[in-house]
């Protein structure tokens, strides 16, 4: 333990993030469709691993430099690795995004800071773009943390608007966690309203 602990107890995510190092993060990565959304969406690791778990949180919750950056090499290299149909225009990494309030008292959004970090990983010669503004939350939700599966997917309908979407670009629609699905299938239908045909789904963890 160090010595300023004793003073300003560290939360105990942040013990666990401090614990254990970008190796053994990325050793968790394992990429698998979960049948939660319509497609299936793209999960990166197990939420139920606690290094996972203190990671996520630590992003979300404390936008901790060092959780967004391995989110965001985790979302890169998958990105970079993946095998999917880009497109002319290139592939567009579309943050889900807060509501207006929940942004306001977080100070960021973890999704979209995740994404650009990636997006610089990657590079222009990647092809793609970040896109945070195609989707847009067009009224605030209930946190979906307490709610059972039917009350989420009603607690999402129709919270997302799209702007114009190209129908032969890939759109990968990122959320941090997917637990019923219900956040992202409210943004894949978004997307499809707005003209999207090729839509890849994808969640950090699952």
């Amino acid at each position: 333990m160090r010595f300023l602990d004793f003073l300003f107890p560290p939360r105990v995510d942040e013990v666990a993030l401090r614990d254990f190092s970008d190796d053994a993060f990325f050793s968790l990565l394992s990429p698998r469709l979960v049948p939660m959304t319509r497609p299936g969406t793209v999960a990166l690791f197990p939420f139920s691993d606690a290094r996972v778990r203190a990671v996520i949180h630590e992003a979300k919750y404390h936008g901790s430099e060092r959780a967004l950056r391995l989110l965001s090499s985790a979302l890169a290299d998958y990105v970079r690795e993946a095998d999917v149909p880009y497109g002319r225009a290139g592939p567009a990494l579309v943050p889900v995004p807060l509501g207006k309030k929940r942004r306001f008292e977080r100070g960021f959004n973890q999704v979209e800071e995740i994404v650009n970090g990636a997006m610089a990983e990657l590079g222009e010669k990647w092809g793609g773009a970040v896109l945070p503004s195609l989707l847009e939350r067009v009224r605030e939700t209930a946190s979906q943390v307490s709610l059972p599966r039917a009350a989420r997917e009603e607690n999402m309908r129709e919270a997302f608007r799209a702007g114009a979407a190209a129908p032969a670009r890939l759109y990968i629609v990122i959320d941090d966690v997917v637990t019923t699905g219900a956040t992202l299938q409210a943004a894949i239908d978004a997307l499809r309203e707005a003209g999207a045909n090729n839509i890849l789904p994808l969640a950090l963890a699952h």
